[in-house]
């Protein structure tokens, strides 16, 4: 899967499309998505069958993009249907089985190495209300937008958590952090800075690039689960 000609938005499922069968599809048989830059790295696995695997060192994101997986480890088992993910921090062993899924993985590389952890992402959390966009860049009503923040790694760059908002349309803006982002709810239609157009649904998984410059237009509530890399400098 090639790259667009400047930072952009991609879609991650089709990504999840490429990866191959293969007995280590967590590591030297996952397709590798290229990126431009930032201590980030998304892989794409297939699934079929059972086997052992091991998280690199960093915190990983595993969401389902197709099918259903069982992710083992720490003597408990968790299964995750499409729109379902976990986090896992720390490098562990995991077992997994699924007859057939397409994962993508999600690898934040730039952290300390931390303890051994497991947090499942959870879409029902109670949120919070959180900051809407800034002003001289919407176009029509403020928002209302809600956050819960459910794993945040030790060095504060790396965050996983659910959000949502009410309709709102905004002019492009400079995004600078990666932002991994699936749709549980509504939908929001992207333009970047060459006027490649791109709306998501809910089901939809995909990333927003470090360095992009997208607009965002989303006509009805939206609720999403985020994955995000923002450095702090």
């Amino acid at each position: 899967m090639t790259l667009t000609t400047c930072p952009s938005f991609i879609d991650l499922a089709a990504f999840a499309r490429t990866a191959l069968a293969g007995a280590d599809p967590f590591g030297a048989d996952a397709a590798l998505l290229p990126l431009r830059g930032g201590p980030v790295e998304l892989r794409a696995s297939l699934l079929s069958g059972t086997g052992e695997a091991v998280s690199l060192a960093g915190d990983t994101v595993l969401a389902v993009a197709e099918g259903e997986a069982s992710i083992t480890l720490g003597g408990a088992t968790h299964v995750l249907a499409k729109g379902q993910s976990i986090v896992l921090s720390g490098p562990q062993s995991f077992g997994w089985s699924a007859d057939s899924a397409r994962l993508v993985t999600m690898l934040y590389t730039g952290g300390a190495v931390e303890s051994a952890g497991v947090t499942l992402l959870d879409p029902t959390t109670e949120r919070q209300p959180s900051g809407a966009p800034l002003a001289e860049l919407l176009i029509g009503p403020t928002p209302q937008c809600h956050n819960h923040t459910q794993f945040l790694s030790g060095d504060g760059e790396f965050m996983v958590g659910i959000w949502d908002s009410t309709p709102y349309h905004r002019r492009a803006m400079a995004y600078r952090h990666f932002e991994l982002m699936y749709l549980l709810e509504g939908s929001v239609t992207f333009i970047d800075e060459e006027g490649r157009e791109g709306t998501f649904r809910a089901g939809d998984l995909f990333l927003v690039e470090q360095g992009a410059q997208c607009s965002w237009e989303s006509r009805e509530d939206v609720t999403k689960l985020f994955a995000i890399y923002r450095p702090k400098a």
